[in-house]
């Protein structure tokens, strides 16, 4: 096969509508939009929310609450993932990024437990839940907070 030979799956690819090209294309000339009016007009339409000019519905609702603009963001890594690791592996977070188990770091990682650990491993992360240090010390490893 050669890139001169190439072409789509059959049946993927449709023709696409002629339209304003004479009545016989079935689209002829008003093209589908109808007659007259605003959305009939080359640029015409309104803006997604736009209510006619009664005021809009993300408008009318209350505003509730606000966003902490400082509060930390973890990345969250629950215990039953951990035992993908060898036993007695010292668990970093870039460890944990090269595995694919923290796709970014944002403010630190938290170790959840969630699961249950079968594996004696140290971990090394921001933060731990209680029973997820609890679990990793149970079976003889180590919480190390970074």
């Amino acid at each position: 096969m050669k890139l001169h030979e190439l072409k789509p799956a059959e049946g993927s690819v449709r023709t696409p509508l002629r339209k304003g090209r004479g009545p016989a294309s079935g689209l002829g000339k008003t093209a589908g939009r109808g007659h007259k009016g605003q959305k009939a007009r080359s640029g015409g339409g309104v803006r997604p929310g736009f209510e006619g000019g009664q005021m809009p519905l993300s408008r009318r609702l209350p505003k509730r609450g606000f966003t902490n603009i400082f509060a930390k963001v973890y990345s969250l890594v629950n215990l039953k993932d951990l035992n993908g690791f060898e036993e007695g592996t010292v668990v970093t977070p870039e460890l944990l990024k090269e595995n694919g188990l923290v796709k970014k770091f944002n403010d630190g990682i938290k170790i959840l437990g969630d699961g249950e650990l079968t594996k004696k491993l140290t971990v090394q992360a921001h933060k731990f839940s209680k029973s997820a240090k609890e679990k990793i010390e149970a079976l003889g490893g180590k919480a190390e907070v970074i």
